[in-house]
């Protein structure tokens, strides 16, 4: 082997990296401690950008396409080595390959519950997951900040990290947006598209990214919330409260109460019967009044004695009781009701 040869094996004449993998995101041209020539030929392939640093500080970038790297094509290493006469001899700089396709399918998701303020329910802690879509628009940012000087720079070293910056960016944007948590599993296309913009300008200013595509697949909440919206889902269902007590005792009667309470059950039932046949133009037997209690019956009722003969949750009559429809006597720590103030109820 020629003096000339060995030179000429000791410099790099062709610069390129065929990319043989899906989830590459920077690579460092490996040049064995060789100095890159004069007229040397860079190939950057399409989804490529190459990013030149010389002893740690950026220099000239390139795109797609195959370039020849003489003075005019590297300004800004010309200036960094101070090359007076222009580039005329070998030199030595990194050489990094960054990949700014499209990665798709990245999932992220939140290790711990995010709090959000709603209008309707106050705090509410609510976990979300879902999937993202990435690419690199800044290389000298990206490498910078995320890749360093890493030699082969892949997704999944980067997965975790970049899953908890996503998290931290989204519960930000998500308290932001302002949406309602009854509104989220509804709008979930809505709220990915809503949150690019409150981002997007996040991800770029500090880690040279662009995000795609933000889907959120879900939002859950505690049981207790779930609970509690399923509940008034179920109101709405109902529509008028009252209405809907008064349908319940119907039931309650038909199915028939305990023999302790069959005295008001047949009270009421009787003021039910007189209200439908004064509805319906039919003259009523007797006078407006509801009939007797029967001998040995008392007088006041405990919501619990109305609930159970009529087959009704106590829980709807204390409904009723507290919003005043009912009229009831609190004695003590309990309520008791006439059962006059059950009739005049009924008859309304």
């Amino acid at each position: 082997m020629g003096l000339m040869d060995f030179i000429k094996g000791e410099l790099i004449d062709v610069i390129e990296w065929t990319d043989d993998s899906r989830d590459t995101l920077s690579y460092r041209f490996p040049d064995e401690d060789k100095a890159i020539k004069n007229g040397a030929q860079l190939i950057v392939r399409e989804s490529q950008q190459v990013q030149f640093v010389y002893l740690g500080e950026f220099g000239d970038t390139f795109g797609p396409g195959k370039h020849t790297l003489a003075t005019d094509n590297i300004p800004i290493l010309t200036r960094l080595k101070s090359w007076k006469y222009g580039f005329n001899s070998p030199f030595k700089a990194d050489v990094y390959y960054v990949t700014t396709r499209l990665f798709t399918g990245n999932k992220w998701g939140t290790a711990n519950p995010i709090m959000m303020r709603d209008d309707d329910l106050g705090i509410v802690r609510a976990r979300a997951f879902g999937t993202f879509d990435f690419k690199i628009v800044d290389p000298k940012l990206f490498l910078k900040e995320v890749a360093g000087s890493d030699q082969n720079f892949r997704v999944d070293e980067f997965a975790d990290t970049m899953r908890s910056r996503i998290v931290s960016i989204f519960a930000d944007a998500l308290a932001s947006a302002k949406i309602p948590v009854f509104d989220v599993a509804s709008r979930y296309s809505e709220l990915g598209e809503a949150l690019l913009p409150l981002i997007n300008p996040v991800v770029a200013a500090k880690y040279g990214l662009q995000i795609a595509s933000f889907i959120v697949e879900n939002v859950s909440v505690p049981p207790e919330v779930e609970q509690a919206i399923d509940k008034r889902s179920s109101m709405a269902a109902v529509g008028n409260l009252n209405d809907y007590v008064k349908f319940q005792m119907a039931q309650g009667m038909e199915k028939g109460g305990s023999s302790g309470g069959m005295a008001t059950e047949l009270a009421v039932g009787l003021s039910i019967a007189q209200q439908i046949m004064q509805q319906q133009g039919m003259p009523t037997a007797g006078a407006a009044r509801p009939a007797a209690p029967a001998a040995g019956t008392a007088e006041l009722l405990s919501p619990a004695d109305v609930a159970q003969a009529l087959g009704v949750p106590e829980s709807d009559v204390m409904t009723i009781i507290e919003s005043g429809e009912l009229a009831a006597k609190k004695i003590g720590s309990s309520y008791r009701i006439k059962r006059s103030a059950v009739d005049e109820y009924m008859a309304k």
